[in-house]
């Protein structure tokens, strides 16, 4: 479903539980910083109004998944960290050129369904890697909402660019360039790292 052309090695969930709280509080701020673009996508975009009620409606699931990640910080006696840059979605903007307003726009949701289809993809992997079954089963259920906001995302780039951009063709470029991105990172304890 997420065509994503390069999977996580499979080892990376033995870096993830070793330090199981550095990877809550990176997903901590993967949520927040996912909440925080819906919004952006309000402010810059508002003449769309359907996207305009999905982010709204999406800020509010990821602020509360934020909250879920951080129960989970703080049951286990850990603080959350400090937040840290994400190298990986960094890497990502670079395969954008830019362009006109609804060019940037479709990019954005692009940028957007991809970072929600490896969030979804680490997911799995800590949901069927795991030791702890708590946790095993908290990521098998987060793993259903990346997966939704990843269609979601694709799907209003398909809608906006229609008859303006080959979506579908930008996609593709897309899963190939992230395939090299992700080579560079999976071996530290970062959800996208």
């Amino acid at each position: 479903m997420l065509r994503l052309k390069l999977p996580t090695d499979p080892r990376w969930v033995d870096i993830a539980e070793k330090n199981i709280s550095e990877i809550l509080t990176d997903h901590a701020y993967c949520e927040q910083k996912a909440a925080s673009s819906a919004i952006s996508f309000i402010v810059q975009y508002p003449e769309y109004p359907e996207l305009v009620d999905a982010m709204a409606a999406l800020a509010k699931e990821e602020m509360e998944h934020f909250e879920m990640v951080h129960d989970q910080i703080k049951k286990r006696g850990y603080e959350l960290g400090r937040e840290r840059k994400d190298g990986y979605v960094a890497e990502l903007r670079k395969f954008f050129q830019g362009g006109d307003r609804v060019r940037q726009l479709v990019d954005n949701l692009l940028l957007a369904a991809m970072i929600e289809a490896r969030s979804c993809e680490r997911f799995r992997v800590l949901s069927e890697g795991l030791v702890e079954e708590e946790l095993k089963v908290f990521y098998a259920d987060l793993m259903r909402s990346e997966a939704m906001h990843y269609t979601m995302f694709l799907q209003f780039a398909r809608k906006i660019g229609e008859g303006r951009i080959d979506v579908d063709k930008k996609w593709e470029d897309f899963l190939e360039y992230e395939a090299e991105v992700i080579q560079m990172f999976g071996d530290k304890e970062e959800i996208h790292g």
